[in-house]
């Protein structure tokens, strides 16, 4: 019997196969409504155009799994509800049979999420709770916990902060159910560097600020003051963020064949687990990091610093100062980045379009140049002539492409000489631009001199990139040729790396000049301190009020000195004494050395990290209180140097520094690799992953009486630089030291003449920082 309606028919076809299909036909295929029974028991029922599934449906499996909803093309898309036979509920957007949208699911172990999904990951914002009653409200990258986050825990306690990898990396703020509040950061789960203690029952600054200006960061509205109900404005928020997040893709097309419905047969439950094992279920109980002090102190409040989870120093401050110092530290976060005077003339000239006008101009100088054949630099690529002059008109012309931002004029200084740094320096000409000029864009960052340039930071951390003086400028190109064979000549140069010198026009006239370097700070640890040393004394000190867990301090704040072995020692101090030597050629002086410091705990003390045991993994520490205070321990060995093996560790070249693998005197003046148990194995070079033992110089009186520094030694590794070589000792500059002699000591003021400031640094570094072992 057939029904003809719309030149379709409704008809029964059995095939050989022992597949069924009832319903609607156009020509010979299903099209319509129609059901179709697979010969394995599988059974769809609903809407088909041209032999596919498209349109709303019902499909049943075997084992029981049910699937209603959306379907394009013979896939699982758009919307729809899927039920594993094990009680597995999704309910959201699919695409091309599997979750991708916004959408909840139900696991079979009572857990739950609901949030934005992509390519059948979690993957943006969204809410996950544990049958145990924990809750995390935040971002999401690869399933995973990374981002901005809140984290609730069954009895209370709340970590509001950023993560990574499932577990807490960076800033936050841990709020305990006790009311005790700890402000500070975190490195893989590890309460790492410095931050602010408010036991119970003691006044805190409020956090709505702090929150404000970090939810900016992930585009989330997260628990400010207190964590509020699922139904509250945080899960308002959540939605706002997810809904808006939305698109609608269209369909792809698969297999035309028909005859037999093969194409179909091929359908299976959509893949996945139902529980969510990688989920970071392991958080499943909060830390005792911090807990409250006794009620009798509850008016003071305790400035800590940790590595990896240990207590190193404590300082007790009464709560109105401490409370004065932190409202100071959120106050002059809300500021803006500091802009220079020089930088001021450029009115509405935001720092979008600056940013923008860099990648596109740097995208055009790497393509001209890149086909160029390889030959040697002449004398005539460092002249007046070698530039490249562009102009980039908002709606694009025949060489360059249409932009958003404003009008502007490029000019590249000395691309062929830059080029052949780079390949020098053994950096990829696509990973270069992909570092600067891909979709991610460049970060702006805090001035940390006095200079008030402009920095910027690549997504990568790979490059800095610095507004230069006219003044800078001039230097810069004159010392160029020296300055190319200098770094040629010693591969283990501590100087700066440059990359390119670059100049932006803007209409009217106004001119801003980058200058591209190597980040001597890329890496992947932790620096816990940066100081910025230049031998001098006067003025050489950072108040206390700006001292924070980004500050860079200068020569006067360094309570330490640095013991290494005598071959890594004998290696840096040569490279020193040749990089100034170099320096005093150019009559430059100001130049400083950028020292980091990344704290090693030790094995003894990994029983005395604050862990939590639900955050525990295997290259993790172990759970267990703080170090008492006022105990002096000696730190033995927490980091190894071994024997150098090229396929344990990464090879690569870093922006900062393309030396050779250094020897080390205490394992047979063999090249050697630096191990971080538990952490890393790391490549030893000059500037780099350097080890030494950190030992606290002997204080004629302290400081403070309520500051406790718990050890007297540690393991560092070190991370350094020659920085700020663009300073001439030009007429300006001798007026200067001239009168600052009048009122100080000359030989502890910095401005001084190249060759005094040379050894003065030297001999600074020889005999205070890095002096020999006795």
């Amino acid at each position: 019997m057939q029904v003809m309606e719309d030149n379709a028919s409704f008809e029964e076809k059995s095939f050989a196969n022992g597949d069924v299909y009832i319903g609607e036909i156009k020509a010979i295929l299903p099209h319509g409504k129609g059901k179709y029974l697979w010969s394995d028991g599988t059974v769809y029922d609903g809407d088909w155009e041209d032999g596919k599934r498209t349109g709303k449906g019902v499909i049943i499996w075997p084992s029981g799994a049910k699937y209603e909803g959306g379907f394009s093309g013979g896939y699982l898309h758009g919307n729809g509800t899927f039920t594993r036979s094990t009680g597995c509920v999704y309910r959201g957007g699919w695409r091309m049979n599997v979750h991708h949208g916004i959408g909840k699911e139900e696991y079979s172990n009572s857990d739950s999420y609901e949030g934005l999904w992509r390519e059948g990951i979690r993957e943006g914002c969204g809410c996950y709770r544990w049958s145990n009653g924990n809750s995390y409200i935040g971002n999401w990258r690869s399933g995973k916990i990374e981002g901005r986050g809140v984290m609730k825990w069954a009895n209370s306690d709340i970590f509001d902060g950023f993560w990574v990898n499932g577990l807490r990396h960076g800033s936050g703020v841990h709020r305990f159910v006790d009311g005790g509040i700890y402000i500070g950061t975190w490195s893989k789960g590890l309460k790492d560097g410095k931050g602010t203690f408010y036991p119970a029952g003691c006044k805190h600054p409020s956090l709505k600020r702090w929150c404000s200006i970090n939810s900016n960061d992930s585009g989330l509205s997260l628990i400010t003051e207190k964590h509020m109900s699922p139904n509250s404005r945080v899960k308002r928020s959540l939605s706002a963020k997810i809904s808006g997040s939305i698109r609608s893709k269209s369909s792809c097309q698969i297999s035309q064949r028909t005859s037999s419905m093969n194409a179909d047969r091929s359908l299976r439950e959509p893949a996945g687990d139902c529980i969510c094992h990688d989920s970071p279920s392991t958080v499943s109980q909060p830390s005792d990091e911090g807990q409250s002090e006794p009620s009798g102190r509850r008016t003071s409040v305790y400035e800590r610093e940790y590595m990896q989870g240990v207590l190193i120093m404590e300082r007790t401050r009464k709560h109105s100062e401490s409370s004065h110092k932190i409202k100071q530290q959120i106050k002059q976060s809300l500021k803006p980045v500091k802009k220079s005077s020089f930088m001021d003339n450029f009115g509405g000239c935001q720092s979008y379009y600056l940013k923008l006008n860099l990648q596109l101009g740097i995208r055009y100088t790497l393509g001209k140049i890149t086909p160029v054949p390889a030959r040697e630099v002449r004398s005539s690529d460092f002249g007046e002539r070698a530039r490249i002059r562009m102009y980039f008109p908002k709606e694009g012309s025949q060489r360059t492409p249409p932009h958003y931002s404003v009008d502007f004029y490029w000019k590249d200084y000395c691309p062929m000489v830059f080029r052949d740094l780079r390949e020098m320096f053994k950096l990829d000409a696509a990973d270069y631009m992909m570092s600067i000029c891909g979709d991610c864009g460049l970060r702006d960052i805090s001035s940390p001199g006095k200079s008030g340039s402009i920095f910027y930071l690549s997504q990568d951390d790979r490059f800095v990139i610095k507004t230069l003086k006219k003044s800078e400028l001039k230097v810069l190109l004159n010392m160029l040729p020296k300055y190319y064979s200098h770094v040629g000549q010693y591969e283990n140069t501590l100087i700066t790396k440059f990359f390119g010198i670059h100049r932006i026009t803007l209409r009217g006239g106004k001119k801003v000049r980058f200058v591209v370097m190597g980040n001597m700070f890329c890496t992947e640890l932790h620096i816990h301190r940066r100081y910025d040393l230049k031998g001098s004394s006067q003025g050489r000190f950072t108040d206390k009020d700006k001292i924070n867990s980004h500050a860079t301090m200068k020569d006067l704040d360094l309570k330490y000195e640095f013991q290494m072995d005598i071959k890594l020692r004998e290696s840096l101090l040569n490279q020193i004494s040749l990089d100034c030597k170099f320096l005093e050629s150019q009559h430059i002086i100001d130049y400083s050395l950028l020292l980091g410091l990344h704290y090693r705990a030790p094995a003894n003390l990994k029983a005395l990290a604050e862990l939590p045991g639900s955050m525990q993994r295997q290259d993790s520490l172990p759970s267990g209180d703080d170090v008492k205070q006022g105990e002096q321990l000696f730190i033995p060995k927490g980091l190894l140097l071994v024997a150098h093996e090229p396929s344990f560790v990464n090879t690569a070249p870093g922006p900062h520094i393309r030396g050779n693998t250094l020897r080390a005197y205490s394992i047979g003046d063999k090249e050697v690799d630096l191990l971080l148990p538990g952490t890393a194995r790391l490549r030893v070079q000059l500037g780099v992953n350097m080890p030494a033992e950190a030992i606290s110089k002997v204080q004629e009186y302290k400081e403070e009486a309520s500051e406790v520094e718990l050890f007297e030694f540690y393991d560092v590794v070190l991370y350094m630089g020659i920085i700020d070589i663009l300073q001439e000792y030009n007429m300006k500059k001798k007026i200067e030291h001239a009168y600052k002699s009048i009122k100080f000591d000359p030989f502890t003021i910095s401005v001084t003449e190249p060759k005094i400031y040379a050894q003065r640094f030297i001999n600074f570094l020889d005999k205070k920082v890095f002096p020999q072992t006795t």
